[in-house]
């Protein structure tokens, strides 16, 4: 039961006459005593109750007395009172409350003069009444011959057909067999409801619509009952369908005296939950759609709902509850039934620890945080919701009863949204979400509800999420500062401790840029403007590919919003700036835990005026594989949405098929098509002529056929000498007169400024270039230098050099951020050996720290031959993602296994290669240049299946619509089209980015220093979550190690404390040690290379044949297909999906 309210009447009604006249006879029966003073009271119940009334006893100037089970050290009842006794040890959580004996034992030894026993429990066990009678202390209730009487319903329902009060039809005494409820079934018809015969709550309820369901609902109502209550007695009901639940609260003395204090409409109530009152008692009824009431029973006990009848009578039900026991009388406590006015409205809202979208599955844990609601028209009463307090499985999730008073109800449930709102409650899930959403039903505000209005309303499970932003940001915090940073680190280096500092930007608008052109003339428009512009245009890569290369792609968006506005006012004339896709896209979720369409949105807005440009993979769309046809084309249209100008569409393998798609893509979205060719190879060197001059123009007359707005040059690697340029870009610019050329290229070799400025002497109208304190090396060429050596001749770019200073004066502090993924740590130069390994530059980075993470950073020199040795054996391929990756893997794996290409290319039909390379020889890439490599190939493949033509050709459309429903199912309804396209790309890494998320929320307000390494001890810092909301942290200490493998970090937040607890992953690594592989030992199977267990293909028991795959492992997103090295039995496996493994741990064992 969650909610309540109560309405104002104008009148009392022949209803409630008739209730108050049943419990007038047991009022006028009861004995007359005299007064006895009552100075210590025992509350034999926990929780909120007992508070309540250990307050109303303190009012009084009572002592109090609580007890308490042995799960209940920690709850605030016990500290509420004067004195707290611990009764029944070693005994189950419930079955603690239900010891008579310990309850009246604590009682007598103590000094107690009365015991109330709140509501639940023993409330309505007669036995409890009398066994306090027997021991001389009164009992704050009914007689125990009225609390039997009431406790059965059985004869309560016969009490009330006596005194001529209407009674649904049911069973006249408990039945004890499900044949007595099938005979009741079929001569009364369906629905029907089972209820506990000796207790309340809801609980050993259930109703039974069907007969197929009528021994499961009674099994469990009999279970139920007998759990709660220590009696599994039930009686069977017509259920009356959609009725409203009017319940009367009730007061009477031991002189005869009995008023009523008006109802309580509890229509609104899950599990069709009853409640009540105190004392004398609360009368309830159903009262169906045609105004007809029958009795149900009474409660002779306080109710959970007493809190309303007490907000608009005016009476404190506890005090009167107190005196009557004590034999004063209605009279004298001013309790007269003409006196009793009802005041406004009342409601009440049980917060409680249960997850509505969970069917109010109740959940436990650690409260982190707790604030409430208060103010005017708020009443609290509290259990036990604190900071820091363990709520257990064991009892009632009640966090606290939180009571709106106002003149009328829409007035009282305006205070309570109010109220709702200002809970904060962190570290467990509460019911508030759903409470909102009943107060702002219209038809719970204006007009009559009955007992289906949940039933009837499921948008009612519409939940609007809670952010938790703030404890999920420390939560993030003291993760780090316990495990260290949640992205692997390539190098041991810590971030600077120095923020950038961003250059002054002018107030206003920033100036016209190519955008503005774009915008106006359409992307042919566009096309024709670059072409037309006198000088040379620049293509800035620093906000993508130079950060690529050189920082492992690591750059965040903190860092690219914040010289984002400087850019805008000062580089208005550049062609493009390079932002998105390509790597950034997937390590934006996978390593940096940032959505990527957040970063377009808002570099879109901060950079208005200059054009965006992305890099498509052709038919790979931002990802490594093939993808159905419609996904490319809808990623394409999502990206033009969120702000993308310019598509650079490339194939890693030029295959033809391919780009054609991503160009249509791009095209269909409305964006400019921009076909690049990846340049590998060297023609100037007619000794190299697979990739020749006539090839490039042959494969350029294609694209321009196609429909690109742009030909581009993507030289990925650096290949481009001046000669080479020169001979390229004329022969193109020669065919091409009227299409723009745009040139890429990274400086690995250092004579990138060389060959770019022999480009646009040859008639290139964009080059590529990083700013200078992020160019060279494997990154683009120097814009600096670039912009100078131009200055003053018919290419000058029009940029002013002094800005380009200030802007590198920014990345160069913000790379020291980045000190741990910077190429620098372990390569201090470019190398012109690339135009012998033609390694593309962001690859050259990433395989130097591969190499170092897999323990080769010595063999970095073996590697790089070995590059060159694995293309060779895949038939000399263009290499760019993801064939340069399949070059790469290819070649660590002959590294690592000390193979050459000669053993690889005779021991091929039994190595266990890198799944790449097997998809690639498939036909899941696309077809290469002059075929695939044979015998190789054959050998490889053996019987596995081969694709002809484009990989995608044969792939079924996906079904965008299924997949956003299961996104929904998954991760709730604020889910986005953009997180379907990212979903759609990459599944896994969006799943676990959306955990991520859910776990330490919105990382990506955090500066990085903070991201990666975590706050210092005693640091002060801010964080602003979003314009006008600005979290003051301070971190305050680390916790030693639990029991559980946890320590407790604590932090200040806006000046209050908070603490987290964090698994610490090395400790509980440490406590268990994973097997090596014996090399000695035939048929132990190790790790091949460090790793994540991806898949087990086999079983104990399962038979092997020599080569076949027994799982699948990833590292640094390459995967290596683990094959059997014999033919056997599989006699262990030491491994589960998801385990992390080092080189050499044990897989499995085989025997023969």
């Amino acid at each position: 039961m969650m909610f309540r309210y109560t309405l104002a009447r104008s009148g009392f009604g022949v209803l409630a006459f008739r209730r108050a006249y049943v419990l007038t006879r047991f009022a006028h029966s009861a004995p007359k005593n005299e007064y006895r003073p009552i100075k210590k009271v025992m509350v034999a119940n926990r929780g909120e109750i007992a508070i309540r009334v250990f307050r109303a006893c303190t009012e009084l100037g009572i002592r109090t007395v609580a007890v308490y089970s042995e799960q209940d050290t920690g709850q605030m009842h016990r500290q509420k009172a004067d004195e707290a006794y611990l009764i029944g040890k070693g005994l189950p959580p419930v079955a603690a409350y239900l010891h008579i004996p310990d309850i009246i034992k604590v009682a007598k030894d103590n000094g107690v003069d009365a015991i109330h026993p709140g509501y639940g429990f023993l409330s309505e066990r007669a036995e409890f009444a009398q066994a306090c009678s027997d021991a001389g202390v009164m009992f704050v209730g009914p007689s125990p011959e009225t609390v039997r009487k009431m406790g059965d319903k059985v004869e309560a329902r016969s009490l009330a057909m006596n005194a001529g009060v209407p009674v649904v039809p049911g069973t006249d005494a408990p039945i004890s067999s499900l044949q007595e409820a099938q005979a009741f079934a079929q001569t009364y018809g369906f629905p029907i409801i089972f209820k506990a015969a000796y207790g309340g709550g809801g609980r050993g309820m259930r109703v039974v619509r069907e007969y197929e369901e009528l021994e499961e609902n009674y099994q469990r109502a009999y279970s139920e009952a007998l759990t709660a209550f220590g009696n599994g007695a039930l009686f069977v009901e017509k259920f009356i369908e959609k009725p409203r639940h009017i319940e009367v609260q009730i007061l009477g003395d031991k002189y005869g005296n009995v008023i009523h204090l008006y109802e309580r409409d509890c229509s609104i109530q899950r599990r069709h939950q009853k409640v009540g009152y105190e004392n004398a008692g609360t009368v309830e009824f159903l009262v169906d759609k045609h105004g007809k009431h029958y009795f149900i029973e009474v409660n002779s006990r306080l109710q959970v709902e007493h809190t309303v009848t007490e907000e608009i009578t005016d009476v404190d039900l506890v005090h009167a509850q107190l005196h009557v026991c004590e034999g004063r009388s209605l009279p004298e406590l001013g309790l007269k039934q003409d006196k009793i006015r009802v005041n406004g409205c009342a409601i009440q809202c049980r917060v409680t620890t249960e997850d509505p979208s969970r069917g109010f599955q109740p959940d436990t844990g650690r409260i982190e945080v707790f604030r409430s609601g208060e103010g005017m028209g708020i009443r609290l009463d509290s259990a036990s919701a604190f900071q820091g307090a363990v709520i257990s499985p064991h009892y009632d999730s009640l966090l606290v009863k939180v009571i709106a008073s106002g003149k009328d109800l829409n007035t009282a449930a305006s205070k309570m949204s109010r109220a709702l709102a200002e809970f904060r409650v962190r570290g467990v899930k509460t019911n508030i979400p759903f409470l909102q959403n009943v107060l702002s039903n219209h038809q719970f505000l204006h007009s009559t509800v009955d007992t289906q209005f949940i039933d009837e309303n499921q948008e009612l499970f519409n939940l609007k999420p809670t952010q938790n932003r703030a404890q999920k940001l420390l939560h993030y915090l003291g993760h780090v500062m316990v495990n260290g940073p949640t992205t692997p680190i390539p190098v041991k280096a810590k971030p600077s401790s120095t923020d950038p500092v961003v250059p002054p930007v002018t107030m206003g608008d920033p100036p016209v840029g190519f955008r503005d052109v774009l915008l106006r003339d359409g992307p042919e428009g566009f096309a024709k403007a670059v072409r037309a512009h006198k000088g040379l245009l620049l293509m800035d890569t620093t906000f993508r590919d130079a950060h690529q290369s050189l920082l492992a792609t690591r750059v965040r968006t903190h860092d690219l919003k914040k010289i984002s506005p400087f850019v805008s006012h000062n580089f208005s004339n550049l062609f493009s700036l390079e932002n998105w896709g390509g790597a950034t896209f997937d390590v934006a979720m996978r390593f940096l835990s940032e959505c990527p369409w957040k970063r377009l949105q808002e570099l879109r807005a901060l950079i208005p005026n200059v054009p965006f440009q992305m890099l498509l993979r052709g038919a790979n769309a931002v990802g490594y594989t093939n993808y159905p046809d419609n996904a490319v084309f809808k990623f394409c249209e999502v990206a033009k949405e969120n702000g993308m100008d310019i598509f650079r569409v490339f194939d890693s393998l030029n295959y033809l098929p391919n780009m054609v798609l991503g160009m249509e893509a791009a095209g269909a979205a409305g964006g400019v098509v921009e076909a690049a060719i990846s340049y590998t190879g060297d023609v100037s060197d007619p000794m190299r002529q697979k990739y020749s001059l006539e090839y490039y123009v042959k494969l350029a007359d294609e694209l321009v056929k196609a429909g690109t707005h742009i030909l581009s040059i993507k030289d990925m690697a650096g290949l481009l000498k001046p000669e080479a340029s020169k001979l390229l870009i004329s022969a193109l610019r020669d065919r091409f007169p009227d299409v723009p050329i745009h040139v890429h290229t990274h400086d690995t070799a250092g004579a990138g400024v060389a060959a770019m400025l022999a480009c646009a002497e040859a008639g290139a109208d964009v080059v590529d270039v990083a700013v200078d304190s992020m160019a060279g090396m494997t990154s683009q060429p120097s814009m600096g230098a670039m912009v100078a050596c131009t200055k003053g001749t018919k290419l000058d770019t029009g940029i002013a050099l002094e800005k380009v200073f200030d802007y590198s004066e920014y990345w160069e502090v913000a790379r020291g951020l980045y000190a741990p993924f910077d190429c620098t740590a372990t390569m201090k130069s470019g190398n012109a050996d690339v135009y012998e390994n033609e390694i593309p530059g962001g690859q050259y980075t990433n395989l130097h720290f591969q190499a170092h993470s897999m323990g080769l950073g010595n063999k970095f020199k073996e590697v790089k031959k070995a590059y060159a040795e694995a293309n060779k054996l895949l038939g000399d391929l263009i290499k760019v993602t993801p064939s340069s990756k399949i070059v790469g893997d290819l070649a660590q794996f002959m590294v690592q296994n000390n193979l050459t290409r000669a053993e690889v290319e005779e021991r091929a039909d039994e190595l266990s290669f890198p799944l790449s390379v097997v998809e690639f020889l498939q036909g899941y890439v696309g077809i290469p240049h002059g075929g695939f490599p044979e015998p190789f190939r054959s050998k490889v493949l053996k019987s596995l299946p081969r694709i002809d033509g484009r990989p995608g050709a044969s792939l079924p459309p996906m079904d965008f619509k299924s997949l956003e429903e299961g996104l929904r199912a998954t991760h709730g309804d604020d889910i986005t089209p953009e997180d379907v396209m990212s979903a759609a790309m990459y599944p896994k890494v969006f799943q676990e980015f959306k955990e991520f998320t859910a776990n330490f929320g919105p990382v990506d307000c955090l500066s990085t220093r903070l991201f990666l390494d975590g706050p210092k001890i005693a640091e002060e810092f801010e964080v602003e979550l979003e314009r006008g909301k600005i979290l003051h942290i301070k971190a305050l200490a680390l916790g030693d190690l639990n029991k559980a493998g946890q320590r407790e970090v604590f932090f200040e937040l806006n000046g209050q404390l908070r603490s987290v607890l964090v698994k610490d992953t090395v400790a509980m690594k440490e406590m268990k040690f994973h097997p090596k592989a014996q090399k000695s030992i035939r048929g132990q199977v190790g790790a091949p290379m460090p790793g994540k267990v991806l898949e087990v293909k086999v079983k104990v028991g399962s038979k092997v044949e020599k080569g076949q795959p027994l799982c699948v492992l990833s590292a640094m997103k390459m995967e290596t297909v683990v094959n059997s090295p014999m033919a056997g039995t599989i006699k262990a496996i030491h491994v589960t999906p998801d385990a992390s493994l080092e080189g050499d741990d044990l897989i499995l064992e085989i025997e023969e």
